[in-house]
């Protein structure tokens, strides 16, 4: 698989840094239909010195949390005029959120993003984690892009 987005790409818009950043690279990506990235998930990583640690499983949480990161991503690829410099993108909502199998260290989780829709800066994607091309877990996720500002 082709590289798509490596590191460097992906930090620059996402936001998030280790031991946040949850993707490791693109390997494909149609802009406003799919995206398809990559996590290795390995024993070093920090969340498994406190979850489980006599049985070390990636919490589901963060599973949920990698797949927001790649409508992140599709959507920046997908439109970015929208989404450039000054924006912050936010997680709105996560609907219909299934675990099948635990994703444990030395797994690599693909991470599939399908845009749905986009109203009023309202994005809406079908997600869905598989390891060795097996279901892990899938949600439907929405997130908003806004301006660095609160006010």
């Amino acid at each position: 698989m082709e590289t798509l987005l490596d590191i460097k790409k992906i930090q620059a818009f996402l936001p998030h840094r280790y031991p946040f950043l949850l993707i490791d690279k693109v390997v494909e990506c149609e802009p406003g239909v799919r995206l398809l990235g990559v996590k290795n998930v390995t024993y070093n990583e920090p969340i498994f010195q406190g979850h489980f640690p006599h049985m070390a499983i990636f919490p589901g949480v963060l599973i949920l949390e990698a797949l927001a990161q790649a409508t992140g991503l599709l959507a920046s690829e997908t439109s970015p005029d929208e989404l450039g410099h000054g924006m912050t993108y936010f997680l709105t909502g996560i609907d219909k959120a299934k675990f099948k199998r635990p994703v444990v260290p030395g797994d690599q989780m693909m991470l599939e993003a399908v845009f749905e829709r986009s109203k009023r800066n309202i994005w809406s994607f079908n997600c869905t984690a598989t390891v060795d091309g097996e279901f892990v877990a899938s949600a439907n996720i929405r997130c908003a892009a806004v301006g660095d500002k609160f006010d």
